[in-house]
């Protein structure tokens, strides 16, 4: 058991260790910065020479080009949602958080390259979508803001009980063995989604893209529901740790949360954006609910 958790230890400090986000935090700057520049020669070449064929919304306006350098950023959030997995479950969470409002703001660079501005605003579906999209963005900063308020509230409950943060040390352990694990199936993940995707709109040969699987889904449809079995699982092993009625019901909140947002990737238009903001809103709430059972524990 000893041996297994040195191991652990090691491969933690090689994969999740601050030296390694540090350069992996560089490593997506300059690869965006890369793709971005040659995601905008590959839109002027097809304007000039349509070696794709046809029209695509990610070939068809530089504006389009700003999505190339958003979908690494994001894989860099997932690499931070891992970091902080060991460190706080609501930290965890807020990152998943994170990552779907990204991928609206990704998807808005999208859209707004394929805007049609006439005064039949909301009888066009792309228009209407962007619409809905701009006020989730909105709305899910604010959320997410007041999540990290509620999280740093709840850390501060935390530090006036040291005892409650010393018993949970197998449970941290726990959560770098997940870490670890998550590493390297995410990494393959992600070289299967964007190899499976690319090789359909190969074998297509037509340079549609809308023909296939929505390119704002490719990878984090199959990610979310990675992390639905592992917030499961955590919400299982925490029962080792603690049986109070809050914690159960925060970390079951916290599962629901993450499946609604799996559950937006099947649905499109306003029922898509809906289910998102509807999920942060309930991880929020569960998290405000939670903090004042927290504060009514700590007083005589």
């Amino acid at each position: 058991m000893v041996a297994a958790q040195n191991k652990t230890n090691r491969l933690y400090s090689i994969l999740l260790s601050e030296r390694t986000k540090a350069f992996f935090e560089r490593f997506t700057l300059v690869v965006a910065i890369i793709s971005f520049i040659g995601h905008l020669g590959l839109i002027y070449l097809n304007k000039f020479t349509p070696i794709f064929g046809g029209e695509s919304d990610l070939l068809g306006n530089p504006i389009g080009a700003i999505y190339t350098p958003f979908s690494f950023i994001l894989l860099y959030e997932v690499y931070l949602l891992i970091y902080y997995l060991p460190r706080s479950i609501t930290t965890y969470i807020s990152k998943q958080y994170e990552i779907i409002s990204l991928i609206i703001i990704r998807r808005l660079f999208k859209d707004l390259s394929n805007l049609k501005l006439t005064s039949d605003w909301f009888s066009i579906k792309g228009d209407l979508q962007f619409t809905y999209d701009i006020i989730a963005a909105v709305l899910l900063f604010y959320l997410i803001y007041w999540f990290y308020r509620l999280n740093k509230r709840r850390k501060h409950l935390m530090d006036q009980n040291q005892v409650l943060v010393q018993n949970l040390e197998k449970f941290v352990n726990f959560k770098r063995l997940i870490a670890v694990c998550l590493v390297p199936i995410l990494l393959v993940l992600a070289f299967y989604s964007l190899g499976d995707w690319s090789y359909k709109l190969l074998l297509q040969g037509s340079g549609n893209f809308d023909g296939l699987k929505n390119v704002n889904s490719v990878f984090f449809d199959e990610f979310f529901t990675i992390l639905i079995i592992v917030d499961v699982i955590l919400l299982l092993v925490s029962f080792f740790y603690t049986d109070k009625f809050h914690k159960v019901i925060r970390n079951s909140g916290f599962v629901i949360s993450t499946i609604l947002i799996r559950l937006s990737f099947s649905v499109d238009g306003l029922v898509n954006t809906a289910l998102i903001v509807f999920a942060v809103g309930f991880g929020l709430l569960i998290l405000a609910i939670h903090n004042i059972y927290e504060k009514q524990e700590m007083e005589p």
